[in-house]
């Protein structure tokens, strides 16, 4: 049987993993919406993502490709968002890009929350 010690579980990497997932979708609601950005104190959101962030890619240096991908991703979204909050709704093709990311993180979540809730039934 293997030690589990020193080693995050499959909950808490998949528990990190939806986090991170919600608050960069935050993050992108945020860069859209005014109505968001004045609800939650933006260093609030950043503390949580920053902190968030760096769990997950300190779990995720046991394994370099998908912890490359999780960086990039994580790059992506707050580029993505950053020229949302500079640009704002004047251009429609960085919104629609805003709506799709949003959308991709929210299947993952989703698919993330069902993952965690069979390993906690079990």
């Amino acid at each position: 049987m293997p030690s589990q010690s020193a080693s995050p579980g499959h909950i808490e990497i998949t528990e990190t993993l939806v986090r991170l997932y919600v608050f960069l979708a935050q993050y992108l609601d945020r860069s859209r919406d005014e109505g968001m950005r004045q609800s939650y104190p933006e260093t609030d959101l950043q503390a949580h993502l920053s902190s968030t962030k760096s769990k997950m890619l300190e779990i995720l240096s046991v394994n370099p490709v998908v912890k490359e991908k999780v960086q990039k991703e994580c790059d992506r979204v707050l580029a993505l968002g950053a020229a949302c909050l500079k640009e704002g709704a004047r251009n429609k093709a960085l919104l629609d890009d805003v709506k799709a990311e949003r959308a991709l993180l929210q299947n993952k979540t989703i698919a993330l929350s069902d993952l965690l809730a069979v390993f906690r039934a079990s």
